[in-house]
């Protein structure tokens, strides 16, 4: 008598899973985002107390993106000892946008792009070298390299 019962109930049990199940075209229901991409473009050099432009060139879905909800450039020294203000980017055209900096001391150097577009936020990073580096920067640098050697050295 049990056995019968606990048979039934699996069966009834996977009836009303089977009524469960999803609509074929349900994926169709929700919105498909198109990632929003940048390449950020630095001078080949810096030198410090000159103007310099950076540039990031945004593209959705093949597209490059005019009138970006937002595009802000966020620059730091990587030593932490000089912070420079979020600034809005200029927008150049054909998803072009463009800031001019005047960087006052040497060293090595991070932007980030803050940027929007239709729902997709991307905030992508670069380093660079304004001038020369101190001994401590270059063995930063070392280090981080040494770094990157040794977790690709032991892949097979």
């Amino acid at each position: 008598m049990k056995k019968n019962i606990c048979i039934s109930f699996i069966f009834i049990f996977s009836i009303l899973l089977s009524a469960c199940s999803l609509e074929k075209d349900v994926t169709d229901l929700y919105k498909e985002e198109t990632p929003l991409e940048a390449e950020i473009i630095i001078p080949a050099s810096f030198s410090a107390n000159t103007q310099e432009t950076i540039k990031a060139v945004l593209s959705q879905g093949g597209k490059m993106v005019e009138n970006a909800d937002f595009v802000h450039f966020e620059i730091w020294k990587q030593d932490g000892s000089l912070r420079y203000s979020m600034e809005q980017a200029e927008e150049e055209g054909n998803g072009t946008y463009t800031l001019s900096k005047n960087f006052d001391s040497d060293g090595l150097y991070y932007i980030k792009v803050h940027a929007s577009n239709d729902g997709s936020i991307i905030m992508p990073q670069k380093q660079f070298i304004v001038g020369k580096l101190s001994e401590s920067e270059l063995e930063f640098l070392q280090k981080g390299i040494q770094k990157q050697a040794e977790s690709h050295e032991h892949h097979h």
